[in-house]
């Protein structure tokens, strides 16, 4: 084999210099092709060695008749990453791009698979390509050919493909380039006309993972009919790797609302529900990822109002309904998926009404009562997740308190897992907002108010920090209660009101001057240290001095300062700062309120001085 590989090449090298004579050519490429078949690693190397790539132009000729075959041969040595390289180095690229500009069918064939195996994982071959406007006219063809349902074609359909999917791959310029040249629309009618095509559809699956990652793919897609098609072909599949890949597409598509909405009308939540009956009871390892899949799209499919909106039907729709029998399974992927449905249902008050009259308040304090000890986190999450939305509008409040809400989220109290608490304080303070008996039995719970003023210090979870702040906040604003305050000022909670009053977050800093003002109204005696250790007043001179206060962080900070003044160390902080000319000047203030609080406060500090 290796004298006649040796031979061959020294006949193409003598070939070659005279334009490829004939059959002697064709000969010789035979014995290369044969060669390749036998040892690919080896023939590449030798071909390499013996200097035979700088002459494969010329017989690349769109004249020559053995076009086909030296690109053919090119491919078989393309498969070998060392190769890549080369075949760009010697110029192989330009010519074979200049082929694609031919109808015979074998040409186009092994051209594509030529400059397909060239792309694949190298910068250099994309690039010679990219420049050569090989791209353009492979996706020419696909969109000329589409319609031909000839297996030859369905063929050369599947190596166009490819080549595209390994020039793009990963790419994100190159991809958005395809997007621009329009490639979208052909790869999703390739799909419908050659479903039954195996190869094919799936290169088009491969292609479409590939492209629908980027953002501005999505449009184009939603343009097409390509939700109808994934999911007549998703009904089709039996396999579960074929699933998978379907699965691998639709998860980055439906991150779009309008295909999410179109997802839905083509039927996929009805096929995903099916999928997730058969799998449930599976002890096999791909029902259990099936399982996982065909829920989590489920879920990822409520992210979209509209969507969402349309598979609650008032409450009545068949879908929700067999998404709330999931919350009670004992199956924890379906319990975690359930959990997560009904925090998406529950983002407007009408479905959160609806939903808390039909009783799945119950359903979800059963659910975590059940992983106090088993302690599954993600469900913990989503449970309290979904509670916290039930919790947002006002008639709910009252309701969830009664069904003891509060007293089971507690229970979670102990949890050192972030996600956890950060939800278990965002439920807590959505069920205390306006609600006075709730906010004062939550703000005398010295256990609660102790972990409280420890998650303040979280500085290692922002929102856990954030959430405890307010938390804290809300129990005094909502209480205005004397025995909140004295419990939160035991716990060591003033110095955390005041970095918040700090905070970049205006609405956080309100939320503290507002409950600042309680503790100052309803036992400045108690507070008066911890004001003064924690700086208070200085923090109030800063934010009145600073030009970009909001109008309601200067009224409460004026409130405040004058609350303050009733204790006599307090007081004489305050003549220690320039307040009056810093008040003097909010009297002109655009904001009728400011500036007339502004007044009342500088005849304070006037009167007091």
């Amino acid at each position: 084999m290796a004298d006649n590989l040796c031979q061959a090449l020294k006949q193409l090298k003598l070939a070659s210099s005279s334009n490829g004579a004939g059959e002697s050519v064709e000969g010789c490429l035979d014995c290369l092709l044969k060669a390749l078949a036998h040892n690919n690693v080896e023939t590449s190397e030798k071909i390499q060695e013996m200097g035979m790539l700088p002459l494969l132009p010329p017989l690349l000729e769109p004249t020559c008749p053995c076009a086909p075959k030296v690109a053919n041969v090119i491919a078989e040595m393309a498969k070998n990453e060392f190769m890549r390289g080369p075949c760009v180095d010697a110029g192989l690229v330009p010519p074979l791009v200049e082929l694609l500009h031919c109808n015979d069918q074998e040409v186009l064939l092994q051209t594509g698979r030529a400059l397909g195996n060239i792309c694949y994982d190298s910068h250099e071959g994309r690039n010679a390509v990219d420049l050569a406007g090989g791209a353009k006219l492979v996706a020419e063809h696909l969109q000329s050919l589409s319609q031909n349902t000839e297996p030859a074609n369905g063929k050369l359909l599947t190596v166009f493909c490819g080549m595209l999917m390994n020039y793009s791959n990963d790419n994100d310029s190159l991809q958005a380039q395809l997007i621009n040249m329009g490639v979208i629309p052909t790869l999703v009618k390739l799909l419908g006309i050659h479903s039954q095509n195996t190869a094919l559809t799936e290169m088009c699956l491969i292609a479409f993972g590939n492209l629908a990652e980027l953002e501005s793919s999505k449009e184009q897609f939603a343009a097409t009919n390509v939700a109808q098609e994934l999911v007549k072909l998703f009904r089709k599949q039996v396999e579960h790797e074929k699933k998978e890949m379907i699965f691998e597409v639709l998860a980055p598509l439906a991150e779009n609302d309008v295909i999410k909405l179109q997802l839905v009308e083509a039927g996929l939540v009805e096929f995903l529900l099916e999928l997730v009956d058969q799998a449930v009871d599976g002890e096999r390892e791909e029902d259990v990822a099936e399982l996982k899949t065909a829920s989590d799209l489920m879920v990822l499919l409520l992210l979209g109002d509209e969507s969402m909106q349309k598979l609650f039907e008032g409450g009545k729709g068949s879908v929700f309904q067999r998404v709330l029998s999931w919350v009670p399974s004992h199956n924890h992927q379906l319990q975690l998926a359930g959990a997560l449905a009904v925090a998406n249902f529950a983002r407007n008050d009408g479905n959160c009404i609806h939903m808390v009259d039909t009783g799945i308040v119950q359903k979800l304090l059963e659910l975590l009562e059940r992983h106090v000890e088993e302690g599954n986190v993600t469900v913990q999450h989503a449970a309290l997740s979904a509670l916290r939305n039930l919790a947002i509008p006002v008639v709910n409040k009252s309701k969830m308190l009664a069904a003891g809400v509060a007293d089971v989220v507690l229970k979670f109290l102990p949890s050192e897992m972030p996600p956890v608490q950060f939800k278990l304080l965002g439920t807590l303070r959505m069920l205390v907002d306006t609600q006075v008996d709730a906010a004062e039995q939550l703000g005398t719970n010295a256990k609660l108010v102790e972990r409280l003023v420890e998650w303040c210090q979280a500085k290692d979870h922002a929102g856990v920090m954030g959430e405890s702040n307010r938390l804290l906040s809300a129990l005094i604003r909502h209480s205005k209660s004397k025995d909140v305050v004295r419990t939160v000022i035991q716990g060591g909670g003033v110095k955390h009101l005041v970095t918040m009053a700090t905070s970049e977050h205006m609405i956080m800093q309100n939320e503290a001057l507002v409950a600042l003002g309680l503790i100052a109204a309803l036992d400045l005696g108690s507070a008066e240290k911890d004001f003064m250790s924690a700086g208070l007043v200085q923090v109030l001179h800063k934010l009145l001095s600073d030009e970009k206060s909001a109008p309601e962080i200067k009224y409460n900070s004026m409130i405040l300062v004058c609350a303050v003044m009733g204790s006599e160390p307090l007081h004489k902080e305050v003549q220690g700062l320039a307040f009056l000319d810093v008040v003097s000047q909010l009297r002109t203030h655009e904001n009728k309120t400011v500036s007339h609080q502004a007044s009342l406060t500088e005849q304070r500090l006037t009167v007091q001085s």
